[in-house]
């Protein structure tokens, strides 16, 4: 049994389309812990620039960098829910690499 510290994430994960086409992807290898910590810190970033946006009427700044931070952090937890749902035979792939 795979130790679940060992599970990375498997890059499959596109994120913020342009024409049709993913500007970003998740990256492969990334320990699944550091990769929902940095989706926690984007989506704690993205709350903060809501609360903004709800109190400044003049820009929308505030309302477009929380929806890049927000589709950020849920590919990150998409590629993570895809290595945690895809069963053992990907966790052994990961295992042998």
């Amino acid at each position: 049994m795979i130790d679940p510290s060992e599970l990375k994430t498997i890059g499959l994960t596109p994120a913020i389309y342009c024409s049709d086409q993913a500007v970003f992807h998740v990256t492969r290898g990334v320990p699944l812990g550091d990769a929902l910590g940095m989706a926690s810190d984007f989506l704690f970033l993205a709350e903060a620039l809501s609360k903004d946006a709800a109190y400044d009427r003049e820009s929308d700044r505030y309302t477009w960098a929380a929806r890049y931070l927000t589709a950020l952090s849920k590919a990150l937890v998409d590629d993570v829910g895809k290595v945690l749902t895809r069963g053992p035979a990907l966790r052994k792939e990961q295992a042998a690499e």
